[in-house]
């Protein structure tokens, strides 16, 4: 004990049509749940904990701005009253552990156990549901789940339920709200373009993106019959993070020209430099 199961679960919700919106709001949808047993005394470590890395993903992703909710019981609830005010107490105790403010939601919690939610907001504003700490008193009862502590005694265990970014759908598109579409460079699906100026430079940008690519990084070749700027212009619009221009003196200094989005061209570099400054903002999680 603690004993941690984690799954990507499919799950429905019958939302009406006019409730319906983007990714934000769908009847299909993947949650990154996970379950953890544990014993009464490791219920407030392990909340801690959990609301610990659940922010510390949050920060990675970029968000700062959010707002935290611990919902208590309701008037319909399973379970003792000691047992709700030990698990309020334990949710409370990460809480301020952490130092985090929160905000009350008197007999918002399910039936099953209060719980702590974390609602993020989107480039307009609106706070949305994704986080999720959940203490439940309903499984272990219903499936007789059962340990036996260092007395020999066969004892119930308390089950945490948390959702980490809560729907996965819900999640991308508050990400591509907050983002305005402009990933940070290790979100981003395709993160380098490579632009060859004429015909004769495409063998040296077949080279640089096998290069790039072989280095872990995300790379296309746009070698379309069209105008280089042109191509510059489609980049900026898909907001791709770096283009790569190529020609005579990059071919002759095994260097590209490097463009940055919203810095536009910032000069010729060698190409190890580049692909090693790529590499670098990618495993630091730049953003």
């Amino acid at each position: 004990m603690p004993l941690k199961f984690a799954e990507l679960g499919t799950v429905y919700r019958y939302e009406k049509s006019g409730v319906l919106h983007g990714l934000t709001r769908v009847r299909g949808f993947t949650q990154d749940d996970a379950h953890i047993f544990c014993t009464p005394d490791q219920m407030a470590k392990e909340l801690t904990s959990l609301l610990k890395y659940g922010l510390k993903i949050l920060k990675t992703f970029g968000f700062k701005d959010y707002e935290i909710y611990l919902s208590t019981r309701p008037k319909k609830f399973m379970g003792t009253l000691k047992m709700w005010q030990e698990a309020i107490n334990s949710l409370k105790y990460a809480l301020e552990k952490l130092k985090l403010k929160y905000q009350l939601d008197s007999e918002g919690g399910v039936f099953y156990g209060p719980k702590i939610d974390i609602k993020i907001k989107d480039s307009l504003g609106r706070p949305w549901q994704c986080s999720t700490f959940q203490v439940d008193f309903n499984l272990p009862k219903a499936f007789n789940v059962f340990y036996i502590d260092e007395n020999g005694k066969k004892k119930e265990p308390i089950m945490i339920h948390r959702a980490l970014l809560g729907s996965l759908e819900r999640f991308i598109g508050v990400l591509l709200e907050h983002y305005a579409g402009a990933l940070p460079l290790w979100l981003s699906p395709i993160q380098v373009w490579v632009i060859p100026i004429g015909t004769h430079h495409k063998k040296y940008a077949e080279e640089v993106v096998k290069k790039i690519n072989e280095s872990g990084s995300r790379c296309e070749l746009k070698d379309e019959n069209e105008t280089i700027s042109k191509k510059i212009r489609e980049g900026e619009i898909q907001k791709t993070p770096y283009m790569l221009i190529v020609g005579n003196k990059e071919i002759e200094k095994k260097s590209v020209r490097v463009r940055e989005r919203k810095k536009g061209d910032i000069g010729m570099m060698k190409l190890d430099k580049f692909i090693e400054k790529v590499k670098t903002e990618t495993e630091n999680k730049k953003l």
